[in-house]
């Protein structure tokens, strides 16, 4: 039997020994897993009570949103952000799943949509409630993973939009096919809190904590208002409850073809979130697939949200192809001797290309340009380092797809957008003054918007162009990283398009471990790109110097080589300095992100 919390040691929070508490919980969520596979439900919930009273589970979920996530610092209705290490274990002590609990109304957010006139309501649950949902969400989500659609790709473990593209590339590539594009209205507002309460089918304490969370109410401008329906956006459990919400989706749609294996291979349904795709080469059966979506998702009190869907041909019509997360996708008739073949040698007569859609690229313009024109006063190298972020990130999202045209014209609008800046700055100078300023030749090329040489190194602008586009690979049916698969999952983590260049680079040649603790990076972890000599000790900023590591590994590394003394040295020494040379100093900065380089 596992002791009391109370009972637990008390460790010095820098001290706490996360990767065996990950350990812990990893396995305790694996065997839930394999016991929902054989069907053993009484075991799952034994499995689940212990999960909720775990010591591990508590402390990591703490740990998360305290630290880790990216909403620390929101409060919820009672004021509380990231906590100070001394009140993270009390808070541990805290953590209770218990039934009839009353909980407190979550705080409302509305933050803007992209590219759009109206606003996304967010409800911020919470301290304590934020960090209770991801104790019972570590016990949930390995029995819903064993049991999930092998076609369903949103906020789960180990899978991604890039997924359900190639999911949709592989569906319609030897044929043309009609397609059923579709969005849920409001689908996180919307859910039927009684028919998603049915579909947990669990009648412990979780299931009634469950309907508190959804029962709460939200706080809008000091107004208190009822939740009738919806699971809060901003909760740490919402998207699971929401997956599991629409789970079903799949398999209905699939019955509605005869049950062989030449029919069923016909018809393809793709969802990620509330978006989803429905695929086949009968129009018929598209129609029909609307009409029986529309009657189950009103059972779960949702709709379909009319504006945003459309039925569509891949090749033929006035408007063939689609857009899906990003992306556009459709086919193109070619020359006799210019499309693909059928496993047979039939020529097809078209080609299927997936292009990033005009929607992204004139969302990614506009972002650039707001950069550019907000920043007139920055330095040349302050400019870059704002660009470079939004360059590699937009890039990597679509390097798996036909990109390097695209990529080209990219390069052309900002260069166009560097010059007017550049030249905005000096009217009075000639052209080939300004370029001679501010371009530079390097790495053998002639043109790079490039900040003045300062410590042997030089920040340059990326080029949208020099991204290398690398094919996506799948994940297999419906596997998920709890089913312990520690290699696949590793080998997946280090191509994986979501993570940066220069983390993907440090990940493979550590050839996918932690070079402190020796363990493989899985998904869901947090790492760190560390400095093997620290900048304080004059370490340099390039490759053979960096390493990557977990967070906690990353924490323990820097306390013992002496990384914080020198930090406190430079703070010790700029608090003695005269108050002018403290306003001409440049700001100390010290990144612990495993995002790219600026």
């Amino acid at each position: 039997m596992s002791r009391n919390i109370s009972d637990r040691k008390v460790y010095d929070w820098k001290t706490v020994p996360w990767r065996k508490l990950e350990r812990a919980v990893f396995k305790l969520q694996k065997r839930i897993y394999r016991a929902t596979q054989s069907g053993k439900k009484r075991l799952v919930r034994r499995l689940q009570g212990l999960m909720v009273r775990s010591w591990s589970a508590k402390m990591i979920a703490v740990r998360q949103v305290t630290q880790q996530n990216r909403g620390k610092k929101t409060a919820g209705v009672d004021g509380v952000t990231a906590l100070k290490p001394s009140e993270r274990q009390p808070l541990v002590r805290q953590l209770r799943v218990e039934a009839g609990k009353k909980v407190k109304p979550t705080r409302r957010v509305w933050i803007p949509k992209p590219g759009r006139d109206e606003k996304r309501p967010l409800g911020i649950p919470n301290m304590y409630d934020r960090a209770l949902q991801g104790v019972v969400k570590k016990a949930l989500e390995p029995e819903w993973e064993a049991m999930f659609e092998a076609n369903s790709y949103g906020f789960r473990p180990g899978r991604g939009c890039h997924d359900a593209i190639q999911a949709i590339f592989l569906s319609i590539k030897q044929k043309s096919k009609w397609v059923l594009d579709a969005d849920i209205a409001k689908c996180f507002d919307k859910i039927d809190h009684v028919a998603l309460l049915a579909k947990l089918n669990n009648t412990s304490p979780i299931r009634k904590t469950i309907r508190g969370w959804l029962k709460a109410g939200v706080m809008d401008q000091r107004t208190f208002q009822p939740t009738d329906a919806g699971t809060p956006q901003g909760g740490v459990i919402s998207p699971l409850l929401a997956n599991i919400a629409l789970h079903g989706l799949e398999s209905m749609v699939m019955g509605l073809v005869p049950n062989t294996v030449n029919e069923q291979r016909k018809l393809t349904v793709v969802r990620y979130a509330d978006d989803f795709v429905v695929i086949h080469e009968n129009r018929e059966v598209i129609e029909k697939a609307k009409r029986a979506i529309q009657t189950w998702l009103a059972e779960t009190g949702l709709e379909l949200k009319a504006e945003k869907t459309r039925i569509s041909h891949t090749l033929e019509g006035d408007n063939p192809g689609f857009d899906f997360l990003g992306f556009n996708v459709r086919q193109y008739k070619v020359g006799k001797y210019h499309g693909g073949k059928k496993p047979s040698g039939t020529l097809l007569g078209f080609k299927t290309l997936i292009k990033p859609s005009q929607k992204s690229i004139k969302n990614h313009k506009e972002k650039l340009r707001e950069v550019v024109t907000k920043n007139k006063a920055l330095t040349q190298t302050e400019l870059i380092s704002k660009l470079n972020p939004i360059i590699r990130g937009w890039c990597n999202y679509h390097k798996m797809v036909v990109s390097k045209e695209i990529f080209g014209e990219m390069d052309t609008y900002l260069w166009e957008l560097t010059w007017n800046w550049a030249k905005r700055r000096h009217p009075n100078k000639a052209a080939w003054w300004v370029t001679k300023k501010y371009w530079k030749p390097e790495n053998g090329r002639q043109w790079n918007f490039s900040g003045e040489l300062k410590n042997e190194n030089r920040v340059t602008l990326a080029k949208h162009s020099e991204t290398e586009i690398v094919r996506h690979v799948k994940v297999k049916g419906t596997a998920s990283p709890m089913d312990g698969n520690l290699v696949y999952w590793s080998k997946r983590l280090r191509k994986s398009p979501d993570i940066s260049t220069r983390v993907l680079k440090l990940m493979n040649r550590q050839k996918g471990k932690c070079t402190h603790c020796g363990m493989l990076f899985t998904d869901g972890d947090q790492w760190e790109v560390d400095h093997v000599i620290p900048r304080s000790r004059g370490g340099k900023d390039v490759y053979t110097n960096l390493q990557l590591l977990h967070d906690y590994c990353h924490h323990f590394k820097s306390v013992t080589d002496g990384s914080h003394e020198g930090r406190a040295r430079i703070r010790d020494i700029e608090a003695k300095e005269p108050d002018e040379v403290k306003v001409s100093r440049p700001v100390l900065k010290t990144s612990r992100s495993g995002d790219g380089l600026a």
